[in-house]
């Protein structure tokens, strides 16, 4: 059976994210391993010198990625996370953008750069979900 271009894009993002959770545990990639913390704001870790990653980020991104690869099995499933996962990093966007980035509550690691990216991957999913899986249904016949 053929993937379609939905199942291929879910694959895709989510090789890409395994990707960057591995690429988070490696000095040199990720400079200031030596500030890697479990969770939180503290972490002064930089995955590429700009994004602040946590073990605990960095374990969300590789859950994230196998999530994106078994659900690429399906349209439907694909189509799913894409647009679902995309409103994740939306919410997580929203989230960089209204917390206070020293305060206690932030488990999350995050600096500009991320907010920026999270927006980003947020739009740009949730849009391959859409336009793809609207693709997939066309040529399957389904709406």
């Amino acid at each position: 059976m053929t993937a379609t271009n939905v199942q291929r894009a879910s694959l895709a993002v989510g090789v890409v994210f395994v990707v960057v959770g591995i690429l988070g545990f490696i000095p040199g990639i990720t400079s200031n391993y030596d500030q890697l913390l479990i969770a939180g704001h503290e972490s002064g870790a930089l995955l590429l010198g700009v994004f602040q990653v946590s073990i605990l980020h960095n374990l969300v991104h590789l859950l994230f990625g196998v999530a994106g690869i078994a659900l690429a099995r399906r349209a439907s499933t694909a189509r799913n996370y894409l647009i679902w996962g995309g409103a994740i990093y939306l919410v997580l966007w929203l989230y960089g953008l209204f917390i206070d980035h020293d305060a206690p509550v932030n488990f999350v690691p995050l600096n500009v750069a991320d907010n920026w990216l999270h927006l980003v991957l947020g739009i740009g999913m949730i849009l391959l979900g859409v336009v793809l899986g609207r693709r997939s249904n066309a040529t399957s016949g389904t709406v």
